[in-house]
């Protein structure tokens, strides 16, 4: 967290389908050309991460790429260490790299993988990401994992790829503290935002290490069009859907932000299949303490608040899931830097 520095502006590639490879790759055209400073992309059970970042590497010249938040289960943390190895050569040293553990919704539904100890397991993987990537032979005795008697077979990055952790809750937000080089946030207020900076401040701690030097980076869900009608009901889907379809963990951070009532008939009515009342239980406060969703003018005002907060190095701007292309574009073009 560099003192005194502006926020960076990102920009946090859309998780829903896309028509092509070659949106995505035009949406990361785009945000280079008006001036972000990094492209995420997050990988679910769509287009995989690693091949698309590969894509906007090869047809961009300026931008930094990485994953946000590519998930400790699907793939070894060699593999990993080699992917990130591999993508910080074909971007000519522009890749960061988020790790995090997901949820039983990706991890045990879609890769048929217990989602057991994922603390632990994101902690060893960042620590093994760490030595493939050091060059050195790979020796690691873990509670998970147990490697010995290999390295990297092609030269290890002449820069080394920092390795972010993603967060919502005070151990795991701990951890990106204690073992890695930044913390993603996500679904959090700007209070709970502050609750969890003093988390990863004692992680860092706990590390003996300077939290000055750990990159934070918070994906902002925002949507700025000129109907601002249409705006706000593409936010309150994109929460909604989290909150209701995608495990505990994303309505327990509510919960721990005073949203508990909330958050409780959210999922419940989304349970319930009855998604036009999850949608309802949804109120404009909530709504506009977890994002920014309106006209192009009120957004802009409201993106300034959340990077005035102390601690935050980098402010990306996330899209809505139901957001067609030409709505994240004007998004885009009305949150770029000035």
């Amino acid at each position: 967290m560099t003192d005194g520095a502006a926020p960076t502006r990102d920009v946090f590639l859309p998780v829903a389908a896309q028509p092509s490879i070659d949106t995505l790759v035009e949406f990361a055209r785009e945000a280079e050309d008006l001036g972000f400073e990094r492209a995420w992309l997050p990988e679910t059970w769509g287009r995989d991460a690693v091949t698309t970042l590969t894509a906007i590497a090869e047809r961009t010249e300026a931008i930094g790429i990485g994953t946000s938040i590519a998930n400790v289960y699907s793939r070894s943390p060699a593999l990993i260490g080699q992917t990130a190895a591999t993508l910080q050569e074909v971007s000519d040293g522009r890749l960061r790299v988020g790790l995090g553990p997901s949820g039983p919704a990706v991890v045990e539904g879609w890769h048929g993988t217990d989602y057991d100890r994922p603390l632990r397991r994101t902690r060893e993987t960042i620590d093994i990401v760490r030595l493939v990537l050091s060059g050195d032979p790979v020796e690691y005795d873990g509670d998970v994992f147990q490697l010995s008697g290999l390295r990297l077979r092609c030269d290890p990055p002449d820069t080394v790829p920092g390795i972010d952790a993603a967060g919502m809750g005070p151990k795991s937000v701990e951890l990106a503290g204690r073992f890695a080089d930044g913390w993603h946030a996500l679904m959090l207020t700007k209070e709970g935002l502050r609750d969890r900076l003093d988390d990863l401040h004692r992680g860092a701690e706990l590390g003996d290490r300077d939290p000055g030097e750990l990159r934070v980076t918070l994906s902002l869900p925002c949507i700025a069009l000129e109907d601002r009608e249409r705006a706000r009901e593409l936010a309150r889907n994109h929460l909604a859907f989290y909150v209701g379809a995608m495990g505990t963990f994303y309505r327990e951070a509510l919960e721990r932000q005073g949203y508990e009532d909330e958050a409780v008939e959210i999922a419940s009515e989304w349970a319930n299949e009855n998604q036009e009342a999850a949608l309802a239980a949804i109120s404009d406060e909530l709504l506009d303490d977890l994002g920014i969703a309106g006209t192009p003018d009120e957004c802009r005002d409201r993106y300034a608040e959340w990077e005035d907060i102390d601690g935050v190095d980098a402010v990306s701007v996330s899209f809505p899931r139901g957001a067609e292309p030409d709505e994240i574009s004007a998004t885009m073009r009305a949150l770029a830097p000035e």
